[in-house]
């Protein structure tokens, strides 16, 4: 597999229990390899017309392409944000033993 076909999705939630549950379903799924939480990190966002202010949690996930789509289904599914945010950017490069790894743990 190319290098490109590996992503990196961003998705941040309200609280650190979402973002478990998250990464448990995606993970659960083999939609993802690995999911880091970072506890808290401050978003400042439009949201309506108005700036926000918010703590939020942050979710790194190891995924690829070829499951983005559903990946998307399943974390609209259980998030409780009108429209979360979920967002992919391509791994450009890695360590073949840690791509293969993704390959054996995702569909």
């Amino acid at each position: 597999m190319e290098s490109m076909d590996y992503i990196i999705v961003f998705i941040t939630s309200g609280s650190v229990k979402e973002a478990e549950k998250i990464a448990d379903t995606l993970v659960k799924r083999a939609l993802a390899a690995c999911v880091s939480i970072i506890p808290e990190v401050k978003s400042v966002f439009s949201w309506k017309g108005k700036v926000e202010n918010e703590k939020e949690v942050l979710l790194v996930v190891k995924s690829k392409r070829a499951v983005f789509s559903e990946l998307v289904k399943q974390v609209k599914a259980v998030h409780k944000y009108e429209v979360p945010e979920i967002i992919a950017l391509p791994i450009v490069e890695g360590s073949r033993d840690y791509l293969d790894w993704m390959d054996s743990e995702i569909n």
